[in-house]
């Protein structure tokens, strides 16, 4: 079951839609889920929501494979706003070197995860059957950079993390010290994926980028989290046709011994 939700949000000052897919088994007597929080909620579900009409196509995965989860899908901003709210920080010189671009933006990313913490985490153990300790967030491309930012500042409620080509770039000064400075020794699974044709096959400066970006993020957190898995993708580009492929690697490994 897909249930769609506005919660209003203090910390956002605004209202964000929230998407919560039920397992079959939901409502049974005396049984509770883990949680799994993900970003750009409208393209984790259902193709029909999604931007570009292509999802994770998650809810059929979940179903098909009965998973005993509950997956929050919470939607982004459009445009420049989702880079806002997806990064901590306005990006620095690793990002503007390597996208050769001067603009900045970002600086929402802090107020964005205390929304999650103060006000929807919350919410969702208070009206769902969920078992509060069991809570992992997942997230592709600046989903990913803001997941791991997650991790870093609240490992105790976040102690799973999937990160599926991740952005870190915008950011990679501040995460890397960030990861460097956190203790990780709660957290008990990390994921991490990227491409090899991330901005397609005539970027090969940006793309050799992206994956030094993501290597050096993990060789930070790998000693620090068990299991950890990093994988580089052969021909893995930075669209949904791809991070759909994704899926049956990730999920499982995120949500493995829960429940």
């Amino acid at each position: 079951m897909l249930k769609v939700l506005s919660i209003n949000s203090k910390c956002l000052n605004d209202s964000r839609t929230v998407r919560v897919y039920t397992p079959d088994d939901y409502g049974e007597k005396d049984k509770s889920y883990p949680v799994v929080y993900m970003h750009d909620g409208q393209n984790v579900f259902r193709d029909q929501s999604a931007i570009g009409g292509i999802s994770l196509n998650l809810e059929h995965f979940l179903d098909r494979n009965k998973l005993e989860v509950i997956v929050i899908g919470i939607d982004s901003k459009p445009g420049e706003q989702r880079k806002v709210e997806y990064c901590p920080w306005e990006n620095g010189k690793y990002s503007r070197d390597m996208m050769k671009d001067e603009s900045r933006i970002g600086g929402g990313g802090k107020q964005y995860i205390e929304f999650v913490v103060q006000e929807l985490k919350p919410y969702i153990d208070q009206n769902y059957p969920t078992h509060p300790d069991q809570s992992a967030m997942a997230g592709i491309s600046l989903g990913g950079l803001i997941s791991t930012y997650a991790m870093c500042k609240y490992p105790n409620l976040f102690k799973r993390v999937a990160a599926i080509s991740s952005a870190f770039f915008r950011n990679q000064e501040e995460m890397e010290q960030l990861a460097h400075s956190a203790d990780l020794s709660s957290v008990e699974r990390y994921y991490v994926d990227c491409g090899t044709l991330e901005a397609g096959s005539d970027e090969e400066t940006i793309n050799q980028g992206f994956i030094e970006s993501n290597q050096r993020m993990y060789n930070i957190v790998k000693h620090k989290i068990e299991p950890s898995k990093f994988k580089i993708i052969d021909g893995g580009e930075h669209n949904y046709t791809h991070f759909r492929r994704r899926v049956p690697e990730f999920f499982p490994f995120l949500i493995e011994g829960w429940n």
